[in-house]
């Protein structure tokens, strides 16, 4: 059975810092990314965060969080993290991981297959 569990959402003050981490189980993937949703848009498209090629060589982020966040990956574990640093109440969002059997990571939530329930990141003021 594949599974995306993320962990490691939780409520911070502005300006701090949070890993998330997304464990994968029931096979191996290609590229990674993380997407998020932020309170009361569910109807609204998830906006991408970040991704990662199987190899981790190539990476992107969307510019909101780029020199902030940075996207990791340990494949012996089978798990991608998020490290955000410099965090704003701008990010306070329901963070996802996903997942694609094709090498490279992208940013549009339409190319991956697999999908995680989501972490909490609450980021106050």
């Amino acid at each position: 059975q594949v599974q995306l569990v993320e962990s490691g959402g939780r409520l911070v003050q502005a300006g701090g810092s949070l890993r998330l981490s997304c464990a994968a189980s029931g096979r191996t993937f290609g590229g990674m990314g993380w997407f998020r949703q932020a309170p009361g848009a569910p109807g609204k498209e998830r906006e991408f965060v970040a991704a990662i090629s199987r190899t981790g060589v190539d990476i992107r982020y969307a510019d909101s969080v780029k020199g902030r966040f940075t996207v990791s990956r340990d494949n012996a574990k089978n798990t991608v993290y998020l490290r955000m640093n410099d965090l704003e109440p701008e990010d306070t969002a329901v963070y996802r991981c996903a997942a694609r059997d094709a090498y490279s990571g992208g940013s549009s939530s339409g190319l991956y297959d697999y999908w995680g329930q989501g972490t909490q990141v609450t980021v106050s003021s």
